[in-house]
């Protein structure tokens, strides 16, 4: 029960599960890298009124709760960009300015605080204005995201393409490449986002093959809690799994948190980066002894604020139990006649009766003790 627990190296002489990311430079938004050898960062979108100051940076504190690494917020108006100068000060994590048509409030934005400003140089207006806004980034130490989106292309480019296309996409984001470069900027990201999966794939395939920036990739407006978590998960995964996208946001319907939590899933399940607990378990059937959907459904919800990473295996028989919990840190296997196995390290350690303490207790009590014996 006291045995102390390590993460054993599950991906060791395992070439075919590595996944070699596109190579590409490193830019930085506030104190967090992205791209290059920097980790993938996960990153969601405030639903508030920016001008609503205390009820954004609760949003935002509860958004670096669940592991954000940066954060982005709409400043659509004067008074939100005024906004951002409490808000800066007030979180840990670095603000992307989301700025759409008005250049002054890239300039107010990168004045106030943002680490990150979101446009479309394209859309900026005159090249004078374009220039402030890249000499505002460049003296206040700010990126930017060059945000093309298949819903807002230019109209020439859908005359000329005739539909939103991954060549249009493309097409646009080099538009805006070449802005940026013209006037010595190169600390900036892309994303290529499209709600339709198989457009966002090819259009970030497409863009992957031809520079050399980092990539924010998701599928955007991609719906409410489950429907937008699988098409994300679809469309990310693919890409993700070829090396491509070094920061993500999964677009949901739903409380940014949820964001967050399915942008870690989806990294965890391609071993590409590990925070929290990760639970593998069964969809449990007639051999089960134990109520495993019960019991997966209580453990996630004790376990969610833990963010140390480790593996724990909730199998409700011996079928595949004992093989599962040889690959994870802590394993749980359902026995006969009310006697269960519980493994560590993927060692057998003890067993637990069902008049000992509930399951739950028990394995919770376990990944604490996994959490102090790794601080």
């Amino acid at each position: 029960m006291t045995q102390a627990l390590s993460t054993p190296d599950h991906t060791a002489h395992r070439p075919w599960r590595q996944i070699m990311r596109r190579k590409c430079r490193k830019i930085w938004v506030g104190n967090v890298p992205v791209g290059g050898d920097a980790p993938i960062t996960v990153q969601s979108m405030t639903n508030t009124d920016t001008r609503d100051i205390a009820a954004t940076i609760a949003q935002i504190r509860a958004l670096e709760d669940a592991g954000a690494d940066i954060v982005r917020v709409s400043t659509p108006d004067e008074d939100s960009a005024r906004a951002l100068k409490e808000i800066t000060k007030s979180v840990k994590v670095p603000i992307v300015a989301d700025i759409h048509f008005h250049y002054k409030r890239a300039i107010e934005a990168a004045e106030n605080g943002a680490a990150c400003l979101r446009i479309n140089p394209g859309n900026i207006g005159s090249p004078a204005r374009v220039r402030e806004v890249i000499r505002a980034a460049k003296d206040h130490n700010c990126s930017i995201r060059i945000g093309v989106n298949a819903g807002s292309l230019e109209r020439d480019l859908l005359e000329k393409y005739g539909e939103p296309c991954p060549e249009a996409m493309v097409e646009s984001a080099q538009r805006h490449i070449q802005i940026l470069e013209d006037h010595d900027f190169y600390n900036f990201k892309i994303s290529c986002k499209a709600s339709d999966v198989f457009l966002a794939v090819a259009a970030y395939m497409q863009l992957a093959a031809v520079c050399d920036y980092p990539l924010h990739v998701g599928i955007t407006e991609a719906g409410g809690l489950r429907t937008g978590t699988i098409k994300s998960a679809i469309g990310m995964g693919n890409l993700l799994w070829a090396g491509i996208g070094d920061t993500i946001r999964v677009s949901l319907s739903a409380d940014p948190v949820e964001e967050i939590k399915a942008g870690f899933d989806i990294l965890k399940s391609l071993g590409l980066r590990h925070r929290g607990v990760n639970v593998i378990s069964c969809p449990s059937c007639a051999r089960q002894n134990f109520n495993v959907i019960k019991t997966v459904e209580e453990l996630e919800k004790r376990l969610e604020k833990v963010s140390t990473p480790l593996t724990l295996s909730v199998i409700g028989c011996v079928v595949n139990g004992p093989g599962e919990a040889l690959m994870t840190d802590i394993g749980f296997t359902g026995g006969g006649r009310g006697t269960h196995q519980v493994y560590l390290n993927g060692e057998t350690a003890h067993r637990l009766m069902d008049s000992d303490e509930s399951i739950v207790d028990h394995l919770v009590k376990l990944v604490e003790q996994h959490v102090r014996s790794n601080k």
